[in-house]
């Protein structure tokens, strides 16, 4: 049985680590090298970095702090935000990330999962969704629709397809984050996590709404996700990523120690 891994979630703007609720009313918190380092020697498996504004800016990703964050951690690294060429992709690869995660840009040229796995390998490629629940529809039918750009465009595209349709074009991840459940720490969304693992074969981390240690659990248990991705409850000092998985080891949950 492979480990479950616990990834915290950088969001960067301007060069500032951030955080909101519901993709709304950020405030700046800290530095995000430091805070890279600081989850990277408490355990983290993983780390993603998300410049959350530049696609809404139409600009690419601030490249000099992946760069920076790369050389202060040696676990894989996961960046995205500004990403919609393969030019883009490799620029990001050079700085030193081991994945690329495309989310807005994918849906609006799918073809660039398929060019990022070609290059780089399906392993490389993340692709993110931005998920709010909405009354079922034809249009909808699982009752989940697609937004992008920070939640503030709709795009009509059921999500369940949308995950599909994404391993069908080479991507080898999913990053599964709903809107409704993000920085409310009220647990993850279950209901959406389990359909998406339950349709597709590749991992799925799931993301939005952390608040507690057995949080994780349910998100990989009755959830079925193959991570899970954390932001409030560590970069508040609420709980360390060693007392996360100790938690979770508790619960009869396989994760990486290395302490």
């Amino acid at each position: 049985m492979l480990s479950k891994r616990i990834i915290p979630c950088l969001d960067v703007r301007n060069g500032k680590l951030t955080k909101g609720i519901k993709f709304k009313g950020n405030v700046d918190i800290g530095d995000p090298v430091a805070t890279a380092r600081m989850y990277y020697e408490q355990g983290a498996d993983e780390i993603v970095f998300y410049d959350i504004t530049a696609s809404s800016e139409h600009r690419g990703i601030m490249l000099k702090v992946v760069e920076e964050v790369a050389r202060t951690i040696f676990i894989p690294f996961s960046v995205g935000g500004g990403i919609s060429t393969l030019e883009d992709m490799r620029a990001v690869i050079g700085a030193g990330a081991e994945k690329i995660s495309v989310n807005s840009a994918a849906v609006k040229n799918p073809e660039i999962i398929t060019q990022g796995a070609a290059a780089f390998g399906s392993q490389c490629v993340v692709v993110g969704m931005d998920v709010l629940k909405v009354e079922k529809t034809q249009a909808i039918p699982s009752g989940y629709e697609i937004v992008i750009h920070g939640g503030r465009k709709h795009m009509g595209i059921d999500a369940l397809w949308w995950a599909r349709h994404v391993v069908e074009l080479g991507a080898g991840e999913i990053c599964l984050n709903s809107i409704d459940a993000d920085g409310t720490k009220n647990g993850y969304e279950l209901d959406l996590t389990r359909l998406i693992v339950d349709h597709v074969s590749v991992p799925v981390i799931a993301s939005g709404g952390a608040g507690t240690p057995q949080h994780m659990v349910d998100a990989v248990t009755k959830g079925g996700a193959s991570a899970a991705l954390i932001a409030s409850i560590v970069h508040y000092g609420e709980y360390t990523i060693a007392e996360i998985k100790d938690y979770m080891a508790q619960q009869g949950v396989k994760v990486r120690r290395v302490w």
